[in-house]
């Protein structure tokens, strides 16, 4: 019993990831981290089935789908704050260094708080200029809405996980966020089904915000157990302009990629929306659902690598960077090729759990086949993006988003879906065009990412780790 328990602390304990073999160091942390991606993005996945197969059917599941791109757009701030922090989090562990660390961690508490109040107040009032600016259709118009509204009235719960969590993995602890978002995810299921009938939308939303305020609590119910390594006190809570600025500077790169993207997918979707079929947007739901689960190995591998990348860069641990990417490298691409066919292959099943339309799962399905080269052309970019980043190079990998999602995606899909209808194409060909565009841009941007890493611009960013060193020199 004695050695189980040794066990179990042992699992749920921060991993050091400068010390033992790059790849086993970062197989034990992607792979909870990819089941517990899993369990969040349950979270949508859920929220369109049960509309999906409700009453509500496919305009319902067309109208939290429509949504997406809004939230997405809102919440871009915090993802620079959330990635900021993760990358301090995880330098500052590297370098032992408890008071930046303590510090890292209650200025993020500070500024969350101080994010929530904004986007409950200016969400709900922009989500209506928002959706009209998408072309919505009239008939996903006020399920949209509600969705929004209750989404960014409740978003504390969100943000909190997503900061609490960043924090833990920066930590090296992946197992506990996955742990909990396994319970969250169960509540939310529970109720869901227990809402969806009275309320549609809006019962969903409401059962989401739930789940996430739980998940929330119970991730700093695990950070205030970790009072050896950092500790939360009203000095850590108090916000530091330099503490603050770092975290800008490493993390609103990411925060812009984020809205940068986001503003890209409204103008894509108001191409979806200007083909006044809502079959065309519950099917673009769909797929970007089970797409989501096509990434998450990708994603998961991607944070893996950040973490890895950013406590060795502490560490000044810089010779293991190379090995450790390389390693990374091959395991991501592996994983994606492995699940790709398995996906494709389970594809019609997958749809078929958003709806029962015959016609609706064989559109998803010719969206789906468009798309899976790109899935494995996404572990390079996610794997190298990833490794950039925790070594403090966040704007190479903004600027490739950009390049690829702005300046080529947006542009690339309406050229595309011009010249279709300019030679006569079926209206499902046409449509078909959006995905294609997007399958393009990946294998560009996977490109980009690849001869920029290898150029080596992003090793001359690691400057935190010269700054711990000097900090601890003049100590």
């Amino acid at each position: 019993m004695a050695k189980l328990m040794k066990a179990i602390r042992e699992l749920f304990a921060p991993k050091d990831m400068c010390q033992g073999t790059p790849w086993k160091r970062i197989a034990e942390f992607a792979f909870p981290m990819l089941i517990g991606n899993f369990a969040q993005q349950l979270y949508s996945t859920v929220d369109a089935i049960v509309v999906g197969k409700s009453k509500w059917g496919y305009n319902g599941l067309a109208a939290v789908g429509n949504a997406g791109p809004v939230i997405n757009l809102l919440l871009a701030l915090f993802v620079g704050i959330s990635t900021g922090a993760g990358i301090l989090v995880s330098q500052y562990f590297g370098a032992r260094d408890k008071e930046k660390l303590s510090k890292t961690i209650g200025n993020c508490i500070s500024v969350t708080t101080v994010a929530c109040v904004i986007i409950m107040i200016v969400g709900p009032l922009l989500t209506g200029p928002m959706l009209t600016a998408m072309g919505t259709l009239p008939e996903l118009y006020e399920d949209s809405k509600a969705y929004l509204d209750i989404t960014f009235i409740g978003i504390s719960g969100f943000f909190f996980y997503n900061i609490f969590s960043g924090a833990l993995r920066g930590l090296g602890d992946s197992i506990s966020a996955l742990l909990f978002l396994l319970v969250t995810s169960a509540t939310n299921i529970v109720l869901d089904l227990l809402l969806v009938d009275s309320m549609g939308v809006a019962g969903v939303a409401i059962a989401t915000i739930i789940a996430q305020l739980v998940s929330a609590a119970l991730c700093l119910w695990k950070l205030l157990k970790m009072r050896d390594l950092f500790t939360i006190d009203k000095a850590s809570l108090k916000m530091d302009k330099k503490m603050l600025a770092d975290i800008g500077k490493l993390g609103l790169p990411s925060g812009i990629t984020q809205a940068i993207f986001s503003v890209a997918m409204m103008v894509v979707q108001s191409l979806i929306n200007g083909f006044e079929d809502a079959m065309f947007v519950a099917c673009n739901v769909m797929v970007m659902r089970v797409d989501g689960y096509a990434m998450l190995p990708n994603f998961s591998f991607g944070q893996a690598m950040g973490t890895f990348a950013g406590q060795n860069v502490g560490a000044k641990r810089i010779d293991r960077l190379a090995s450790g990417n390389r390693q990374g490298l091959i395991m991501a691409l592996v994983t994606a090729l492995v699940l790709t066919p398995l996906v494709l292959l389970g594809g019609p099943f997958l749809m078929g759990l958003f709806t029962d339309e015959e016609v609706l799962i064989d559109m998803s399905m010719g969206m789906m086949y468009i798309l899976a080269v790109g899935y494995v052309a996404m572990a390079v970019t996610q794997v190298l993006s990833g490794t950039m980043r925790g070594a403090g190079d966040t704007m190479t990998p903004m600027w490739i988003s950009f390049v690829t999602t702005v300046l080529l995606r947006v542009p690339l899909a309406y050229v595309l879906v011009a010249i279709a209808k300019n030679i006569g194409a079926e209206k499902l060909m046409q449509e078909r065009m959006v995905f294609v565009s997007l399958l393009i841009t990946w294998l560009l941007g996977a490109a980009i990412t690849g001869i920029l890493y290898l150029r080596g611009g992003w090793k001359k960013k690691q400057v935190r780790a010269i700054e711990i060193e000097l900090q601890q020199s003049t100590k």
